[in-house]
């Protein structure tokens, strides 16, 4: 998947308008969609996920709503939202990652304070991760609260070297978006006109 296209569907939920096209945040990586060889959206009724684990209804049901998302399909993600957040719920074991789709999950539906609460969730069991940061960033572009972006990404450029260099595996699975975020970050920082348009973090001010 392409990059971070939240904004976009945060846009289209709120305003039932056509949205323009941008980047996709979820970059799904090893998960969801390779996992379960999800590779096209299906239109027509749910998938049948009664057999599933939690882990497994949650991952399908998220890359259900990711496809939907890069197509700029809003009816798919507002039905399968609420299933999504059903299964994350039933998990028996929450794990930085699982977190993080949530959270996106929440952005792509427009919950900004629903996603800037997993992230501090992610830091407070895990105090320099970066997806946390990069979550906060996200909704705060979103919320046009430049202040609180900015923060998100000092925090996030200052712990990026010794983060990356642990080798956690969400920082693999998602390793596209936080490179677009962290190039966004650095733009901004340098006063250059990409990082003023917004880069990855939230697309023109969308994530």
């Amino acid at each position: 998947m392409c990059l971070l296209l939240v904004g976009a569907i945060v846009y289209s939920v709120v305003t039932q308008a056509p949205a323009p096209r941008v980047p996709n945040m979820a970059n799904a990586g090893a998960s969801a969609g390779a996992a379960l060889g999800d590779t096209t959206l299906q239109a027509g009724p749910a998938p049948d996920i009664s057999r599933l684990s939690p882990r497994e209804r949650f991952d399908r049901l998220y890359n259900r709503i990711m496809q939907a998302a890069e197509q700029g399909d809003t009816a798919q993600v507002q039905r399968f939202t609420p299933m999504a957040l059903g299964a994350y719920a039933q998990l028996d074991t929450f794990d930085a990652d699982a977190r993080y789709h949530a959270a996106v999950i929440r952005l792509q539906s427009g919950d900004l304070a629903g996603a800037h609460a997993i992230a501090d969730t992610i830091l407070e069991q895990s105090p320099d991760n970066l997806l946390g940061y990069l979550v906060r960033g996200t909704a705060a572009g979103l919320a046009d609260d430049p202040g609180a972006r900015a923060q998100a990404e000092r925090e996030f450029l200052r712990r990026f070297d010794r983060e990356m260099a642990a080798g956690r595996a969400e920082y693999r699975d998602h390793a596209p978006v936080i490179a677009e975020f962290k190039k966004a970050a650095e733009g901004r920082k340098a006063g250059t006109a990409e990082g003023r348009n917004g880069g990855t973090a939230e697309g023109s001010t969308r994530p």
